[in-house]
């Protein structure tokens, strides 16, 4: 299936049904006087998060939805049946925004959280609701309202423990391969990766997290450069960045130090709270060169960016570092829970 992460879809509530006006007819009765009832309750339209969906393409499909309209109501002070309210599912991690209004209705961050995005219409009154002591045979009554309408913005934000970062052919692919199920796509040439990856990654029994790889950046990604930048977004629920630098990139004239700047740039460009997240430097493909260049290099990368955070020094091909990786990042998460803030419920 095609990786969506933004879509539009329309919903309309349901109608309230139209009240009655209706007197009582009842042998030996006389003057019963009104008993029409009132019209019944729109159906509104919900949205709610659940798991095992992990792509909008769905609404690429089907764009509209709507609530059932409330019955009319009846004689005998009878209220109408109420029409059916619906929930859309969608995945963990949507934003829900109103496209007139540009106002952001709820983050679904949660599974089994509802949000309601368009509320049915009241049900109209029956006449019986207009009779006083001067008026003793209303024929007035009330028409339903309508329900609620909108076009609304769906954008989704991947929920994962971990985010990799880095340059086109940095390694995450062959990292994410190495450490998890995932099966991403790894060739020698840029842009590999088109779309996120999500992988589960096993630390020990009962112990595990989940890694998010997203298309490499480049120097003007915040500006729409690449293709990296329209998948930031995914990173931002993360507790912990892993930044891969090549330490032994095809290119002679690349400087891994450079281009590690690079990265923290665009993400201060395009989140602040990306550029302050905990990062880990990831010196990657230690396999090609010999141990003692390697500690030559890792030292003078990690003078130069005056790095004080963790580093760990691998290879996604061979495995070589990535069981203490995986430790690693498990003790810290475990030490960091998450504390995700509900959104509201409607």
């Amino acid at each position: 299936m095609k990786f969506i992460d933004e879509a539009k879809l329309k919903v309309q509530a349901g109608n309230g049904g139209r009240g009655c006006a209706s007197f009582r007819r009842e042998k030996f009765v006389a003057f019963g006087g009104p008993d029409g009832g009132d019209g019944g309750l729109g159906g509104s339209v919900y949205l709610r998060a659940v798991e095992g969906m992990n792509t909008l393409a769905d609404f690429r499909i089907s764009r509209t939805y709507r609530g059932q309209s409330g019955e009319a109501g009846s004689g005998n002070d009878c209220t109408g049946f109420g029409g059916d309210d619906i929930y859309v599912s969608v995945p963990v991690g949507t934003v829900i925004g109103d496209i007139e209004t540009e106002e952001t209705l709820g983050d679904l961050a949660l599974e089994g959280q509802t949000l309601l995005v368009a509320k049915g219409g009241k049900g109209g009154w029956g006449n019986t609701r207009f009779k006083s002591s001067t008026n003793r045979t209303p024929r007035k009554f009330g028409l339903g309202l309508p329900g609620e309408k909108r076009e609304l913005s769906l954008e989704l934000k991947l929920i994962a423990d971990v985010g990799l970062l880095g340059l086109p052919n940095a390694g995450k692919s062959t990292l994410i391969r190495a450490v998890s199920a995932a099966r991403p796509k790894v060739a020698d040439y840029p842009f590999t990766t088109l779309h996120p990856n999500l992988g589960v990654v096993t630390a020990g029994p009962g112990r595990s997290f989940v890694m998010a790889d997203i298309p490499g950046l480049i120097e003007g990604a915040a500006d729409g450069a690449g293709l990296g930048i329209r998948f930031l977004k995914h990173l931002q629920r993360t507790r912990v960045l892993l930044h891969l630098i090549d330490i032994a990139p095809m290119d002679p004239d690349a400087d891994p130090v450079k281009d590690a700047r690079t990265i923290v740039a665009e993400l201060k460009k395009f989140a602040t709270d990306l550029a302050t997240k905990e990062r880990w430097l990831l010196i990657n493909k230690i396999d090609l060169l010999e141990p003692a260049e390697v500690e030559r290099r890792c030292k003078d990368i990690v003078r130069r960016l005056r790095w004080k955070g963790p580093v760990l020094r691998i290879s996604g091909a061979t495995g070589a570092g990535t069981d203490e990786l995986k430790q690693a990042v498990m003790r810290y998460l475990e030490e960091h829970p998450r504390t995700t803030t509900a959104a509201p419920i409607s």
